[in-house]
């Protein structure tokens, strides 16, 4: 699983450019699955267990990332770009980016020695930074690059003990224990999404569910962890080493009580998400049709949407774990 972990996450596709890493999960679950890919760029797999389910079940994982847009060009050469899902400023300066997987970059602003007093003092805004390729002109860079491409922050895949170190781990995480899930898990029937476009508003979870019309789903995800020097207990979301975090609420979902109490009192190793922060597919997921009972299974993910996530290998197992024991609860009737 850390293998295909390691492969996803050194793949590009930023939210409505999945390809990369669509084309990568279909070649590792062909032959263990049904599956088929939607007019949005969703896969939509059934997995044939022994027995049928007492209820219709979905496992949802999104295959993108946050990322960046080419919205214009300058006159002497460096590109405008807007963000694909939330980044924070303080993350992208100076750093180095790759277009199209072909043409590297590097996020550039005004230098701290020109900056006012006014300036120093806090984070530049977006529209002041820049991708700067080497273009000398305007003409050059269109002749590397085109409006509408897209680009990510270049990262290594770093393994520091139990410590993972690398982009997109949120949601790279979600898709390969749903692949392991797929190639192993085989005592009941489910159907498993790897969702497009969650970065920019959950909207291919929201076209898979329409589809399926599933009874209960679960929901893998990569979230917030703020266990980090200078943060107060209380503030911490969730610590790396505790185990996946289960979610009571956030700011798109109020999820199913029972299935929260049931993943708490698994027995596997798991904790609480203590803030109600953020959100993910769940936001629309439990809202389809005539709603959804869900539940959300986030790996601690310490910097998130930077291309220096960590997470922590024990973490991941225990998403892995509890997923599967979800999974053959909600099948077996064992929580309602």
């Amino acid at each position: 699983m850390f293998d295909t972990l390691k492969d996803l996450c050194l793949l590009d596709a930023t939210s409505g450019d999945e390809f990369a890493v669509s084309d990568y999960i279909i070649e590792k679950i062909a032959g263990h699955c049904d599956y088929k890919t939607d007019n949005l760029g969703n896969i939509i797999c059934f997995k044939k267990g022994k027995s049928a389910p007492s209820s219709k079940i979905m496992v949802d994982a999104h295959t993108d990332e946050i990322g960046l847009i080419v919205k214009s060009v300058t006159p002497d050469g460096y590109l405008k770009f807007s963000t694909v899902g939330g980044i924070d400023t303080s993350v992208m300066m100076a750093r180095r980016v790759m277009i199209n997987g072909s043409v590297p970059g590097v996020i550039g602003c005004k230098p701290v020695h020109l900056a006012s007093s006014d300036e120093k003092k806090k984070c530049p805004g977006a529209d002041s930074l820049y991708i700067d390729i080497g273009a000398c002109s305007k003409e050059e860079a269109e002749r590397a690059v085109s409006i509408g491409d897209r680009a990510v922050m270049v990262s290594d895949y770093t393994v520091a003990d139990e410590k993972i170190i690398s982009k997109a781990l949120d949601d790279r995480i979600g898709c390969a224990v749903l692949i392991d899930l797929i190639k192993t898990y085989d005592k009941y029937d489910f159907y498993a999404v790897f969702s497009v476009q969650e970065e920019v508003g959950a909207r291919g979870a929201k076209v898979a569910t329409f589809a399926l019309a599933p009874d209960s789903a679960i929901v893998l995800e990569g979230t917030t962890a703020a266990d980090i020097a200078g943060v107060p207990e209380d503030k911490t979301v969730c610590k790396l080493g505790k185990g996946v975090a289960v979610s009571f609420m956030d700011r798109g979902t109020v999820y199913y009580k029972n299935y929260y109490d049931y993943a708490l009192n698994s027995g596997i190793e798991c904790q609480t998400k203590s803030a109600v922060a953020g959100g993910n597919n769940s936001g629309t997921i439990h809202l389809s049709r005539g709603g959804v009972k869900t539940v959300a299974l986030s790996v601690p993910c310490r910097y998130i949407h930077s291309a220096g996530s960590v997470a922590d290998k024990n973490d991941i197992l225990s998403a892995r774990r509890l997923a599967e024991y979800m999974i053959t609860a909600i099948a077996e009737g064992k929580v309602k």
